[in-house]
């Protein structure tokens, strides 16, 4: 193939890197710690959005369950790099060489996507054999039993205290280089083989198992995938935050990144991306007005809530107007491939000679 026609094919993830590079630019022009925030933020949910994508819009089977994933994750980074101190007196249930290390980041981010891919690898054995509405229901229990786990192991998660310590390394460019790995990892994946059946799986599952695609292990490596990354977003929020606890990684985060999935659109890379920046800019200008802007001598606010009444208007809209989602379940493209040049033409005389004698009679 050639290189034009290559790069054209394949541009998507290089447009949304790019176009997520433009807005980490922005804490570049303001110095602002809130916006610092807001841009890191982001980053992260990039990356735990996309990992959403890489199994609900490949499978078609909607999880709720992968914020548990993310929960799993983040743990795993705050028990490598937390004070040792601290985990020598709060959280004795560790392991020796958890207890008395401090591993370093890049050691922390990769224990944050093998413990909860090692989780989903064992749990995906089951719950990959259902579909629809179980394997939905199953994957609600399965957070269900993470949060519950991680609020009452006090010898381990510290249960519903706090674990402080933990180095604050993640900034917006450090979440914005691994929300573009991200990208990247999940292109890979929607290309390659695996990706192509469990898709052909998602579309029409009777004809995919005729066609001899073991449906359970493309689910299950999809599931596994989607885990590894989205335990990555949970150890760059540990490392972003400073201090950890379980709380966060329940219902409320479980509905904020699948309402961004849903916005986008699920059925696409373009649109796992597009619906974390899309959401994220009206939550930050619901909770603007929320603050109170001033008009002349008046101050104008919204009542407290509006972030989450707005976030559901505005997924109502976009199930009504667009179901499929910002995106409509296409990858952004810049511009297109040129298109194969015709065959040459074949002169008349070598017609002549490739005729057979019999056809010439």
């Amino acid at each position: 193939m050639p290189l034009s026609r290559a790069l054209a094919r394949h541009q998507t993830p290089a447009v949304l890197i790019a176009l997520l590079a433009i807005i980490a630019c922005l804490s570049l022009v303001g110095q602002s710690d809130a916006l610092h925030v807001t841009l890191t933020e982001m980053f992260i949910r990039v990356v735990v959005v996309v990992g959403l994508y890489v199994f609900i819009g490949n499978s078609g089977i909607i999880s709720f369950g992968q914020i548990g994933f993310m929960c799993i994750g983040a743990y795993a980074a705050a028990w490598a790099t937390a004070e040792p101190t601290f985990k020598q007196i709060m959280l004795q249930g560790l392991p020796v060489f958890l207890q008395e290390a401090q591993y370093p980041f890049l050691g922390a981010m990769a224990g944050a996507m093998v413990l909860p891919a090692a989780v989903a690898l064992i749990l995906g054995f089951a719950i990959m054999r259902l579909s629809g509405t179980a394997a939905s229901i199953a994957t609600f229990a399965f957070l269900i039993i993470v949060n519950s786990v991680y609020s009452n192991w006090d010898s381990v998660t510290a249960g519903v205290s706090s674990i402080i310590g933990i180095p604050t390394v993640v900034g917006p460019w450090t979440a914005y280089v691994f929300a573009a790995v991200a990208i990247v990892v999940a292109y890979l994946f929607q290309v390659s083989r695996i990706g192509l059946m469990l898709r052909a799986s998602r579309d029409d599952e009777v004809a995919a198992r005729a066609s001899a695609v073991h449906v359970l292990r493309m689910r299950l490596a999809a599931f596994v995938l989607s885990a590894a990354l989205v335990g990555l977003g949970g150890g760059l929020y540990a490392q972003f935050l400073g201090i950890l606890t379980v709380d966060p990684f329940y219902l409320s985060l479980s509905f904020i990144t699948l309402a961004m999935l849903v916005v986008g659109g699920m059925f696409s890379l373009t649109g796992a991306v597009v619906g974390v920046v899309v959401v994220t800019a009206v939550v930050e200008i619901l909770r603007a007005l929320e603050r109170g802007v001033g008009l002349g001598d008046t101050a104008f606010s919204l009542p407290s809530g509006s972030q989450e009444i707005g976030l559901g208007v505005v997924m109502a809209l976009i199930l009504i107007f667009r179901p499929s989602g910002l995106a409509r379940g296409k990858e952004i493209r810049l511009f297109r491939a040129a298109p194969d040049a015709p065959p040459a033409a074949v002169p008349d005389a070598a017609l002549q000679l490739s005729e057979s004698p019999t056809s010439a009679r």
